[in-house]
């Protein structure tokens, strides 16, 4: 456990590294008025703090700059999440009042919201169909070999689909359709469309398997299309200096070009409201010069999947969990 000596020249080295990109040394902080310690004083801090792995020596210059241990406790004890202006909070606000048409497009707002403040690039995915539930499956019939399938879940979410006949089908046949699946699907998970359920319908219904097979298809079809990834600011870390090695940006590329990365990125854990992963504490080899922080992105009580930021490990973990946790503050007030 840090002593407070320690922690507020820890804090102080943290925020200036993350402003200037600069080793912090003994000198400068002798300058910081919240630092009311003699040089000597500091620089004995910086050496034991050094010890305990906290702070890290570059090969270019005296100063110190924070390690991953360093960047968690200063996440952990140190950060402040209240650092938001006033001026931000209302363009929030108003951001997020923007009417919207689908569901869908709110997460888009709030992906470009948070990567316009924060000035990081930002990811979000939508929610996986093993968390969600059918609130109504409809069929609309457009002619007499096709019909629209229309499934909306209890994530807001709308999947639409045209199924396509090798023989006639009637208004009645679409009525009786309509009743069977909502009866058999309603409230029940969205992966439940299986060969059970199948085999099911074409006994009730009496109906050729030319009719009930190509609608079980193509549902299953759209429920396992990719989930919707939204990308925002790709290009918004490439002025950074972590950005010179090209290794870094290599990296950077790959990974928010393989949807795989995104989703794995995306979905790992949800211990808590704002999950933080710095470095080594991701699980990919191909983030280890990344930090990750993610929120589960909730409208009232309705789960739309997550939204993350990706950053270099120097990153402005004050500014970005502070913008992420009134975002999701606003997000879960909405009414859809």
């Amino acid at each position: 456990m840090l002593d407070q000596r320690k922690k507020k020249v820890l804090q102080a080295i943290v925020e200036e590294y993350v402003n200037t990109a600069e080793p912090v040394s003994s000198n400068l902080l002798t300058k910081k008025e919240d630092l009311n310690y003699s040089s000597a004083t500091i620089r004995n801090e910086m050496a034991n703090l050094e010890k305990a792995g906290y702070l890290e020596k570059t090969h270019t210059s005296s100063g110190r700059v924070p390690s991953e241990k360093g960047y968690r406790y200063y996440v952990d004890e140190l950060l402040r999440d209240d650092n938001i202006s006033i001026e931000e909070i209302k363009y929030i606000s108003e951001k997020l009042e923007t009417k919207v048409n689908e569901i869908e497009d709110l997460t888009q707002i709030a992906t470009t919201t948070i990567s316009e403040i924060t000035h990081y690039t930002t990811l979000a995915i939508g929610p996986g169909t093993d968390t969600q539930t059918i609130e109504e499956i409809k069929f609309v019939m457009l002619g007499e070999r096709m019909i629209m399938a229309i499934i909306l879940t209890n994530a807001g979410m709308v999947k639409e689909t045209i199924i396509k006949f090798d023989e006639d089908i009637t208004e009645k046949q679409v009525e009786t359709i309509n009743y069977m699946f909502n009866k058999k699907l309603k409230n029940q998970p969205l992966d439940i469309i299986d060969a059970p359920l199948e085999e099911y319908l074409i006994n009730e219904m009496k109906y050729s398997v030319k009719v009930i097979k190509p609608i079980i298809e193509q549902i299953k079809k759209i429920i396992q299309e990719e989930r919707q990834i939204y990308l925002e600011g790709k290009n918004r870390l490439f002025d950074l200096p972590e950005f010179n090695s090209l290794e870094v940006t290599k990296n950077f590329i790959n990974i928010i070009d393989e949807k795989d990365v995104v989703a794995d990125m995306l979905d790992s854990g949800f211990a808590k409201d704002i999950n933080v992963y710095i470095g080594d504490e991701n699980e990919k080899q191909e983030l280890k010069d990344f930090s990750v922080i993610t929120f589960k992105h909730r409208v009232g009580n309705k789960d739309l999947g997550t939204i993350g930021i990706i950053g270099p490990k120097r990153m402005d973990y004050s500014k970005v969990i502070s913008v992420m946790k009134y975002i999701s503050k606003k997000l879960n007030e909405k009414d859809m």
